[in-house]
């Protein structure tokens, strides 16, 4: 059985947030796959008015969206909380009602556990910290990768200089996070993988043994970035895309899928890809408990 999962906002496979500050225990879905298994990642998206074109490019959107009639599975990002919080909160639970109301969860597919963020919130501190470092402190043993999945980006090439028209450094919370992940990713045989979004390009970056893929150019207005020398992705364009993820058993390949529309017709490229091992299971934690 195959699955294809898209997901929105930043990007992620389902998020969930809550009116009130705390909130319980976050719920971990079930996705009932195989271990050969894919799915979509992409953020950035827009979902505006056809004709609003300010903050978005609908062509592009349209055609993105039609590449993929999947399921959306949405974490959140800024634009997902602007104005008010409440109203924003609760119109994105009406939309989402399987989310149950949490702004941070898990999602175990096969070998795989994802675990979406709320750039929002610190991811390392208070009750999504404790939540956080929890779920990594437990991971089954039969968890080949983790993918962490957050709006904000823990490495960027863009600037707050905005010498583009757009663009954003990275804050300290997720600087933060990376060098917590890269720490734990040291000691831990899952490989870790990190998806983001808000920067509206796409970027590729690896740290600690850490891929760190940007996924921003879902259809919200896309612009160029300078590059950083760490950069694995030199592109000066801009880069409307969405990342195609495909599990099978212990390989996550990853490849960049990227649209230029031109006199309305849509063309895509595969620019950048990436396939992702993960070792073998100790024959101690394959046993499992006696």
């Amino acid at each position: 059985m195959k699955a294809r999962l898209r997901w929105s906002g930043l990007t992620a496979w389902l998020s969930w947030a809550c009116l009130a500050g705390a909130q319980a225990q976050p719920v971990e879905l079930q996705i009932p796959v195989t271990t050969q298994f894919r799915f979509v990642a992409y953020g950035d998206t827009r979902f505006t008015d056809p004709n609003e074109t300010e903050a978005s490019n609908p062509p592009v959107r349209r055609a993105l969206v039609q590449e993929r009639a999947i399921p959306v599975l949405p974490a959140l990002g800024n634009h997902d909380l602007k104005g008010n919080e409440k109203t924003a909160l609760a119109n994105y639970f009406a939309r989402f009602p399987d989310i149950k109301n949490n702004r941070y969860y898990s999602a175990r597919a096969a070998n795989t556990m994802m675990l979406v963020l709320d750039s929002a919130l610190d991811e390392t501190s208070g009750a999504q910290g404790s939540w956080l470092n929890t779920k990594l402190d437990s991971l089954p043993a039969d968890v080949d990768f983790v993918l962490i999945v957050l709006h904000h980006p823990p490495y960027t090439s863009s600037s707050d200089e905005k010498k583009f028209g757009g663009g954003h450094s990275a804050r300290s919370p997720e600087q933060t996070l990376a060098r917590m992940l890269e720490e734990r990713q040291s000691r831990t045989r899952a490989r870790f993988v990190v998806f983001s979004g808000h920067v509206h390009n796409y970027e590729r970056h690896e740290h600690g043994g850490i891929p760190y893929f940007v996924t921003g150019g879902g259809g919200a207005h896309a612009y160029p970035i300078e590059r950083a020398a760490k950069d694995l992705f030199q592109n000066k364009e801009i880069n409307y895309h969405y990342l195609l993820c495909q599990v099978d058993g212990r390989t996550l390949k990853i490849t960049m899928n990227r649209l230029e529309m031109k006199d309305g017709k849509a063309t895509w490229t595969q620019p950048d890809s990436l396939t992702i091992a993960a070792p073998a299971a100790t024959a101690a934690k394959a046993a499992g408990p006696e």
